[in-house]
């Protein structure tokens, strides 16, 4: 029996189109759920720590609060980088689409999105600079024609790598939202 309050696209899975009570448009989702490997990394971030944070309460309890206080601030340094894992991504909202990197996030506004489009191109390997033949989602956007903006979402990436239905079902949200939201 599936729990659909516990999924990430839970506003995705209706069967009919009538938008749910807890449907609000207005609030950023991510239209797919997180990938294994994302949320992999994120798990083994965490793990570290908890030995971290339990090496710094041993510290405390011998006396080095200095120190204790350093493997604190590095506890907390993991848990924001893991928080942070996990939120990279693409999000949908009404405002616009946001591209969520590690150190940047990029909003654009529905009324700058020219196009997104699925292509067949060389892509990122988990985001190492080794490259494969795969499929990328590209955002066009009004007046950067020049610009070089980086795919939104791969078939490589850490959230779809090796799970291509999930890849096609997230771009087919992500341009259905861009379609729906592009001003004519």
């Amino acid at each position: 029996m599936p729990l659909p309050f516990l999924t990430a696209d839970r506003a995705f899975d209706a069967a009919d189109d009538v938008a749910l009570p807890f449907d609000d448009r207005e609030r950023w989702r991510r239209p797919y759920r997180p990938g294994p490997w994302r949320v992999g990394v994120a798990a083994l971030a965490l793990l570290l720590a908890s030995f971290v944070l339990f090496a710094a309460v041993v510290i405390a309890l011998t006396g080095g609060f200095s120190s204790a206080g350093a493997c604190f601030a590095v506890a907390l340094a993991v848990i924001a980088c893991a928080l942070r894992v996990l939120r990279m991504g693409v999000w949908v909202g009404a405002r616009g689409l946001r591209h969520v990197r590690f150190l940047i996030t990029r909003t654009t506004p529905w009324a700058q999105v020219v196009s997104v489009r699925t292509v067949q191109q060389p892509v990122r390997w988990l985001g190492l600079p080794r490259t494969v033949q795969g499929q990328a989602l590209l955002l066009a956007r009004r007046g950067r024609s020049s610009e070089a903006v980086p795919p939104l979402l791969t078939t490589h990436d850490a959230d779809f790598l090796g799970r291509l239905p999930a890849f096609d079902r997230a771009t087919d949200a992500v341009e259905a939202w861009a379609e729906e939201n592009r001003p004519r």
